[in-house]
């Protein structure tokens, strides 16, 4: 890492503005944007940062309802190039305005995530006012259809396939106590039993009549069973697998046997490029039940992303440690990823270490989002600072250790 005079740092500290911050993120919340719906925040940002004086590209990305927003700081010096990433739909609740009141920024997104948007917004603008970093550059990228179930990603997974993306990346969503540097990937799970035949009275079922119930009911215990068998497989900050199940829907009535039940959950696994294993195995212990009870199994994934794990020695690793240390006084702690993000796309689809780092916020997926606007200075001072340490003139290292 290299070393900075003192000078510059505080320079590109002092060009931090609290105020402009504060109208960047009202602006944006003021925007409803529904997951699927957040055209209008997008246009939004795309103003602000060209009142900013950056030219604005809109690519399709998948999805023409709301093109997404790129920016592209360019130095003109060799170096790395960070990029700061953000998606701009929330989840599907009334909206609520931006309200700022004692100290506190309020509003839909506030926390989740177009407060974390502002304060990289304000970075990219005190970076250029400071001229700085001393090599590289910046891209900005913020997009829609993330919040599942309305989202499915295909606009991150659009820009990613088109190469728009940086040598590291920085992630505002709300995480602020650890530095997650491994996490677990993710298959939510949809199972439906079947049987032929119309429901029927359960005194007048045949004797020889397949029991969805019942083989849901099984299922329920042979992924009790393969729960406790795959968290012997665990890794480092990451954790261990897991299977869970969360609910599970059969029958009108209390007499009557249904002709089909449904259930879903998760699998989670901790081993990068690990998913189609652990797919085929579900399927296996599916198509044995089916197979054992005659009944028709049918399962369908939603795969948000997989599992990943960042070098703690990488180049974004040490220059965010560098910048969280001086703005906090000390580096953070380094942990998991608790929960699945667009990080994980960044790893597992374009090998890309992916930080995920943002105020320390509340009320998200609720209506009571909140989010202070010194928490979002401090994330702003540390994404300008982690830039000025990252884009260096050194080659980019390959961050993602790969699957097995």
């Amino acid at each position: 890492m290299p070393n900075l005079p003192q000078s510059q740092i505080d320079s590109l500290l002092e060009a931090i503005q609290p105020n402009r911050l504060l109208d960047t993120a009202m602006a944006l919340v003021a925007v409803p944007s529904p997951t699927r719906s957040a055209g209008a925040a997008a246009d939004a940002l795309a103003a602000i940062l060209q009142n900013h004086g950056f030219t604005v590209e809109r690519p399709v990305a998948d999805w023409p309802e709301a093109p997404a927003v790129v920016v592209r700081y360019d130095t003109g010096r060799p170096g790395r190039v960070l990029q700061f990433d953000g998606h701009l739909d929330t989840v599907h609740l009334p909206f609520a305005p931006p309200v700022f009141e004692n100290g506190v920024l309020t509003g839909s997104g506030a926390s989740d995530m177009k407060g974390g948007i502002a304060a990289f917004v304000e970075a990219l603008v005190a970076l250029r006012e400071s001229d700085a970093p001393a090599g590289g550059g910046i891209l900005l990228t913020a997009h829609d259809h993330h919040e599942g179930p309305w989202g499915d990603r295909r606009q991150l997974r659009a820009l990613l396939r088109s190469g728009i993306h940086g040598d590291g990346v920085l992630l505002p969503e709300y995480l602020a106590d650890r530095l997650p540097i491994a996490g677990r990937g993710s298959a939510i799970w949809e199972v439906t039993i079947r049987r032929d035949g119309e429901p029927v009275h359960e005194v007048l079922r045949p004797p020889d009549l397949p029991d969805v119930l019942g083989t849901g009911a099984e299922l329920v215990m042979r992924l009790r069973d393969l729960n406790r068998k795959v968290a012997a497989t665990t890794r480092p900050y990451a954790g261990h697998d897991s299977v869970f199940v969360g609910s599970l829907h059969a029958g009108e009535i209390y007499n009557q046997a249904p002709t089909e039940c449904r259930l879903s959950g998760t699998r989670r696994w901790v081993t990068p490029g690990a998913r189609q294993s652990v797919l085929d195995e579900f399927r296996g212990l599916l198509a044995q039940l089916a197979a054992e009870t005659r009944t028709q199994i049918d399962v369908s994934f939603d795969l948000p992303g997989d599992a990943f794990s960042i070098d703690p020695a990488h180049p974004l690793v040490a220059a965010f440690q560098t910048a969280y240390a001086a703005v906090s006084g000390a580096p953070l702690a380094l942990g998991d990823k608790p929960f699945v993000d667009d990080g994980n796309l960044f790893a597992g689809e374009a090998g890309v270490a992916a930080l995920t780092h943002g105020p320390a916020a509340g009320g998200a997926h609720t209506i009571h989002e909140a989010v202070t606007l010194d928490e979002l200075v401090r994330v702003a001072k540390v994404y300008a600072l982690t830039a000025l340490h990252f884009c260096v003139p050194d080659p980019p290292s390959n961050a993602i250790h790969p699957g097995t």
